[in-house]
């Protein structure tokens, strides 16, 4: 009997919660229609702003906390539902070896130089696995798997920001720097979706420069955002395997995480066709809602003050691996050509 009552009660506890971080997701989607601000970056101030409402004591405080990581779980799962063999086979081998090697090389030169700049591995694989991948996505289902730290909350918030950020930036200055550069349609769009990180900066530019770029920069942005899975994966090992090792680190994340498992379960069949259209397209729009309500959490969890404290170092950081993904792509292009 306790059983069954404890459920609506814990539903009660969390609803306030849930339902301040919806609001703050609503109206950073507002915002972003009628005023054309990035959504998740707009999701992420407001709920800076809001930052007393997850104080300890205060009603809203549980369900933000566990909207900020069980409702990104089920966004970054759904976004398994866009990806198939059919749309990675559609851009070629070498095309395919150019973005994936791109990944993995940002990730690996991440990870390396993070230590130049003063930073530890947890927050290189952070910023360096968010510019890689797909921006704000990658960042919190890659924080997810990361063992848990005193600042692990505003080293997040500081991540989605600064990427969001330099996409939108990308998003105004890629455009024209294509057209300088003298790239086709095709090698126009592998450079913008190879290289802008979150996905409706990578459709943006691209439908800017015209259809065919457009169409061919969402393609390869997705063979990035394919390349979330395996990397969490990969990830989530070897934290298993080493994190012992660093006493800082805090309980080790499961083997397989959940939400990487939904992820390759609707990949698998969406590739095997058995997801119709109309599901992937709902799919894709609550999996946009669920990331957009747990940024807004993140963002009403973080102190404005204690994510200031990151430091220039941590900016000069995302800039260069920002820097790095730009010159793989362009060096990649012209060995192609």
């Amino acid at each position: 009997m306790i059983a069954v009552t404890s459920a609506p009660s814990q539903l009660r506890v969390l609803f306030p919660g849930f339902l301040v971080s919806a609001l703050v997701a609503a109206t950073a989607q507002f915002l972003s229609e009628h005023y054309g601000a990035p959504a998740m970056l707009m999701a992420l101030l407001l709920g800076l702003a809001l930052n007393f409402l997850a104080e300890e004591g205060t009603p809203t405080a549980p369900g933000i906390a566990v909207t900020s990581r069980t409702v990104l779980r089920l966004g970054v799962a759904l976004l398994g539902a866009r990806i198939s063999v059919d749309m990675l086979a559609g851009l070629g081998a070498d095309l395919i070896a150019l973005v994936v090697g791109g990944v993995v090389a940002t990730i690996g030169f991440g990870l390396l130089i993070g230590r130049f700049f003063g930073r530890k591995w947890r927050f290189a694989l952070l910023t360096g696995g968010s510019v890689a991948i797909c921006g704000a996505s990658a960042a919190m289902a890659i924080a997810a798997i990361l063992p848990r730290h005193d600042k692990a909350e505003r080293d997040l918030a500081f991540t989605v920001m600064s990427v969001t950020v330099l996409s939108t930036a990308a998003m105004v200055l890629y455009p024209m720097l294509s057209g300088l550069l003298g790239f086709d349609a095709r090698a126009g769009g592998v450079f913008l979706g190879g290289t802008i990180h979150d996905v409706a900066q990578v459709v943006g530019a691209g439908f800017s420069v015209s259809t065919e770029t457009g169409e061919t920069a969402t393609l390869v942005k997705l063979i990035r955002v394919a390349m979330l899975a395996p990397v969490v994966l990969t990830a989530s090992v070897l934290i298993r395997t080493f994190a012992a090792a660093d006493a800082g680190s805090g309980p080790r994340p499961p083997l397989l995480p959940g939400f990487v498992v939904g992820f390759l379960v609707l990949a698998a069949l969406n590739s095997f066709g058995v997801v119709p259209a109309i599901v992937a397209e709902w799919a894709g729009v609550i999996s946009r809602w669920a990331l957009l309500i747990s940024i807004a959490a993140v963002g009403i969890k973080t102190s404005l003050a204690k994510m200031l404290q990151v430091g220039g170092s941590a900016i000069a950081l995302i800039v260069v691996e920002t820097i790095f993904i730009g010159g793989w792509v362009l060096a990649g292009l012209h060995f192609l050509e």
